[in-house]
């Protein structure tokens, strides 16, 4: 019987939630799970976030998206730019998780090889995922990070992508804890980190999953 695909939107360390989500998915071996980036920032522990992805690794074949937050984090750790604007979006809840006291040697090795082993983008014979967008004009390995990690759904919805692909983001938060399914493109992120959800989506059988960092359960429809 051949496995799932499932999308998992944004977590901002939301670990609880994350626990919880996997608990009632059950990921086997055979099922692919693809998590849509933003794995740090604003929630409590990204470093738990981070060990139960390398672990979830182990357990199923598992494809980690890079999102905005991924970005501007590995851009202060590779040295090209100061804390000052990822601090102002969350870097200092991150930070904490993992003890820091003024030495970045406090993330683990295998903390970094996680970070470098992200993607751009992930396809499928009927979707394709991408953290925040798409220009639907071009092919998904000629788009420009600005697209797939920045857009916000906000300033604008893509039209359907030329290849005809269903189109499974994050990065716009609702507010209302409600996934956006416009036919061509469904966005999950629903703000965990806000008091919302996470959510997770069998993008063959449409099936939905949502938990809380209060490690409840939700029904799909709330």
């Amino acid at each position: 019987m051949p496995g799932r695909t499932i999308a998992i939107g944004d977590i901002h360390g939301c670990r609880v939630a994350l626990e919880t989500l996997l608990d009632a998915i059950t990921p086997s071996s055979e099922d692919t799970i693809i998590t849509l980036g933003d794995y740090v920032d604003r929630g409590p522990d990204s470093r738990g976030v981070i060990e139960r992805l390398i672990s979830l690794s182990q357990t199923c074949h598992l494809v980690p998206l890079c999102g905005n937050h991924e970005e501007m984090m590995l851009s202060v750790l590779g040295g090209q730019t100061q804390y000052t604007s990822w601090l102002r979006y969350g870097g200092v809840d991150t930070l904490d998780s993992y003890g820091f006291c003024g030495d970045l040697d406090v993330i683990p090795e295998s903390h970094h090889q996680f970070f470098d082993s992200l993607r751009d983008y992930h396809e499928t014979p009927t979707h394709l995922f991408t953290h925040a967008a798409y220009d639907p004009g071009l092919p998904l390995d000629q788009q420009s990070t600005q697209m797939l990690r920045w857009h916000s759904l906000r300033d604008g919805v893509p039209d359907p992508h030329t290849s005809g692909k269903v189109a499974v983001v994050g990065h716009t938060a609702n507010k209302d804890g409600e996934i956006l399914d416009l036919g061509h493109l469904v966005c999950i992120d629903t703000y965990c980190y806000g008091g919302g959800w996470l959510t997770a989506l069998d993008v063959d059988s449409g099936q939905l999953w949502k938990a809380n960092d209060a490690g409840v359960l939700g029904s799909p429809a709330g």
